[in-house]
This record gives C-alpha cells, sequence and structure tokens, in this order.
C-alpha cells in the first residue's frame, strides 16, 4: 500500500503505525499503562494520546489447539478497541506490541497493525479561528487549566 504524501501548508503529515487492540473493557486500563510505561505516545504538543470505543461485543469460539480446551459455543466478552499512533521504527513498534500482548489476558489478543499519515498541526497558524476551544466559551470536555 502506498501512503499519500498530503503536502500542504497547514499540517505537517507524518508516516506511521496504527496499532488498535480489542480487549476486555475490565482490562484496558492495564494495557493502557504498560504501553504508557514503554512510550509515551506523542502527539504533536501533547503526550499519552489513545483513543478508546465504547464496549462492544467480542465473539470467539476455542479451537483446542492452543492452550485452551476446545469450546462448543461462541463466547461473547464486552470488549473495547484500543487504538493509539506510533511513528518512528519498527523496532519501537515491536517493543510496544511486545509490552500488549504481555499486558493483555488473552492466549490471542487481537491487534492489528496499519500504516497510516497522520497530520500534525504546524504551531502558531489559525489560532484565531472561531472553531477552536479558546476562542468560545468553555465547554464541559475542556480541561480546567485550559479555561
Amino acid at each position: 500500500m502506498t501512503l499519500p504524501e498530503l503536502k500542504h501548508d497547514r499540517f505537517v503529515p507524518e508516516k506511521g503505525l496504527r496499532i488498535i487492540v480489542q480487549v476486555p473493557e475490565t482490562r484496558v486500563q492495564r494495557i493502557i499503562d504498560a504501553v504508557l510505561a514503554e512510550d509515551d505516545l506523542k502527539y504533536g504538543d501533547y503526550d499519552r494520546v489513545t483513543f478508546r470505543t465504547a464496549p462492544g461485543v467480542q465473539r470467539f469460539r476455542s479451537l483446542g489447539s492452543g492452550r485452551n480446551a476446545a469450546t462448543g459455543r461462541v463466547a461473547e466478552v464486552a470488549c473495547v478497541e484500543l487504538s493509539f499512533f506510533l511513528p518512528g521504527s519498527e523496532a519501537r513498534a515491536v517493543k510496544v506490541l511486545e509490552t500488549v500482548y504481555s499486558s493483555h489476558p488473552y492466549e490471542e489478543p487481537v491487534v492489528f497493525v496499519e500504516p497510516c499519515v497522520r497530520t500534525l498541526h504546524i504551531r502558531g497558524l489559525d489560532e484565531d479561528n472561531p472553531n477552536r476551544f479558546w476562542n468560545s466559551a468553555a465547554e464541559d470536555w475542556v480541561p480546567a487549566e485550559h479555561r
């Protein structure tokens, strides 16, 4: 797959990997903490940037060829998808993925690694844009330090 170059004067494109991990809702924070111990997940002027979906239902059935016995029925587990971006080297990504595998409760974690391009703002541009949160009344999601 060829990723787009996305040349523009408003943002800077950066190639990297989008990591997506399906994990039981009760264990997602453990994985986030483990990943953050390995990488700061920096995104421009911010760090610790992750995305977590609302819970959905993951379904699976054990074939019995791994650690667990075969199951006749399909199991259903409330899971979320945790995703984050990793720029840089393959070695860095492998280290973070090792951490995901070490902290995940499954024998066979569902992990997707996608090449992608993220865009980073160019500092100082567009700061008077009326859509920026600092140019209007603070909404509930705005951190207290930014109000």
